[in-house]
């Protein structure tokens, strides 16, 4: 059923109602008439609506125990610990190793294919794997060896006399790391329903945190005892965590020749039917002399070509209001980023010790990240990815205004502990209700593409706008900076609400907290009609 004023939700949004998953969606309503029906009039007691909403957040939290949910934490886990192999750990290691500042800093741009993965997503959401165990583990388990071997090179490197061996093996190392992140992201996006999303978005984040935790801290421990080569070594190791997920786990089921998201699956088809013929498949077919069989895999080359690079806009562009989306997606995450920017240099302008930063930001910062993005995952799952990103974007803005406590105390350990635990939590529960969101707008045909598309746009917003922080800081002050940066969101959150509104997927009684997902409401409704 379609609301009067209203745009259809699109066809990618109904493949994933009509999965078997969807069925588990029942408002809690109608279970609760079933079981209860003296009290499943319009007006409940106080104890049948205690008891519905005591029922929904023990399912909320229940979605971490699907098996799954708890396969994203060690693919968390893989995506985060190459991070700072080219980071700061190998920046330490540059400094222990007497490298000038400016050659540490210019390593900083190893980092590159993070930002433009997006740009070789399409070949793996096209081309076969080397390895034939499904589109998704084929290509993960690949990337991962080749992972390996190039964090085990990049180890046994030393920074003197081989700096530029270094910095081509690092930026490797970068590169299949941003290209595991794409068959990450996709697997994940394709192997859970619409409802597990939220708790996978949370897991993922955790396991990423303490792949980074191992990475950073753990890596520079092993090294300063038995050397770099065993520290990079033994990273290396861990990175097999993720290939097991690959190699036990399972894999998505293929959904490019049945994605309905495209019209009459037109689309679909082509890419189904796009392939590149053998060079003396069509000689002998056909007879035809060598210029004509060159042309006709030339046009068949530039068929797929078009089909992979150019399928995936034009299936977002087919979705309503798809710009709104997109300037949404750029601007939820600019408040806290800017002030995220200017943390570490307010911290130091209020007096603060490096190593009092780093205790508390290296231990509080980190449980509240972790415990952020699990609540994110469990708020996701009880009132749905809307409402989510609306009430985690409006705790994200809130946070900010902790900077501003943080200056009128002054040089205090226990505000600053406070300030960075309410910054942590709020911003991980925004992401995680980000990355759920995120996976929800790709169409099952471009999963990898359309979600390195969409993160890689999340990135670039924060960081050109992020980039202007310092001289806003400077000129407005440190109160009114951080204040600034608590409205910064709520341009985005007021589009988010104009577009759910319009689209149908933000009905009105979806205000009331404890009422179930848009999802249920969305899929009870059409069952009736």
């Amino acid at each position: 059923m379609v609301l009067a004023g209203k745009a259809a939700p699109t066809p990618s949004q109904a493949v994933r109602a009509a999965t078997p998953a969807a069925e588990d969606n029942v408002p809690m309503q109608l279970t609760a008439a079933a079981e209860h029906p003296a009290s499943s009039g319009c007006v409940g007691t106080a104890s049948d609506s205690a008891a519905r909403r005591g029922g929904g957040w023990r399912r909320s939290f229940a979605a971490y125990s699907d098996p799954r949910v708890l396969l994203t934490l060690p693919l968390g886990f893989a995506s985060g610990l190459p991070l700072l192999l080219t980071f700061s750990t190998l920046s330490a290691r540059l400094a222990t190793a007497g490298v000038s500042r400016a050659a540490i800093g210019a390593f900083a741009l190893v980092g590159t294919p993070y930002a433009f993965k997006f740009a070789w997503s399409p070949l793996i959401d096209r081309l076969p794997p080397p390895l034939p165990l499904g589109r998704r583990r084929g290509w993960g388990l690949t990337i991962q060896i080749a992972l390996i071997l190039a964090t085990l090179a990049l180890g046994r490197c030393t920074p003197r006399g081989n700096l530029a061996a270094m910095g081509l093996l690092a930026l490797l190392v970068a590169f299949f790391s941003a290209s595991q992140d794409i068959v990450i992201d996709a697997w994940r996006v394709e192997i859970l329903n619409p409802e597990q999303q939220g708790p996978g978005a949370g897991m993922i984040q955790t396991g990423y945190r303490i792949g980074m935790l191992v990475s950073g801290a753990g890596a520079l421990m092993i090294a300063a005892r038995a050397g770099w080569f065993v520290s990079y070594a033994i990273m290396a190791g861990l990175l097999a965590i993720g290939m097991l997920v690959f190699l036990l786990g399972p894999e998505p089921a293929p959904a490019i020749e049945t994605d309905p998201s495209l019209p009459k699956g037109q689309l679909s088809q082509r890419i189904s039917s796009s392939k590149i013929p053998p060079p003396d498949q069509g000689e002998v077919r056909r007879g035809l002399p060598a210029f004509a069989v060159t042309s006709e895999r030339l046009a068949a080359i530039r068929e797929w070509l078009t089909t992979a690079v150019i399928g995936p806009f034009e299936d977002f562009m087919r979705r309503p209001y798809w710009a709104a989306i997109l300037l949404f997606v750029f601007g939820y995450k600019l408040g806290e980023a800017m002030a995220g920017v200017m943390a570490m240099p307010l911290y130091v302008a209020l007096g603060f010790s490096l190593n009092e930063i780093a205790a508390i930001s290296k231990l509080v910062g980190f449980v509240a990240t972790v415990a952020g993005a699990l609540a994110g995952g469990v708020v996701t799952v009880r009132v749905g990815v809307v409402r989510a990103l609306i009430f985690c974007g409006l705790l994200q803005s809130a946070g900010n205004l902790f900077y501003v406590l943080q200056v009128i105390a002054g040089h205090r350990l226990d505000y600053l502990a406070l300030c960075v635990a309410a910054e942590n939590v709020t911003s991980g529960m925004a992401g995680a209700a980000l990355i759920a969101y995120l996976s929800g707008l790709c169409s099952p045909a471009f999963t990898a593409t359309q979600y390195a598309l969409l993160s890689s746009l999340a990135a670039v917003g924060r960081t050109l706008v992020a980039s202007g922080a310092g001289v806003l800081a400077e000129r407005l002050g440190w109160v009114p900076f951080f204040v600034s940066t608590t409205v910064a969101t709520l341009p985005a959150l007021l589009l988010l609400v104009w577009i759910a509104w319009r689209t149908g997927t933000y009905q009105r009684q979806d205000f009331d907290p404890f009422l179930p997902s848009e999802h249920a409401l969305s899929d009870s409704t059409s069952s009736r009609d």
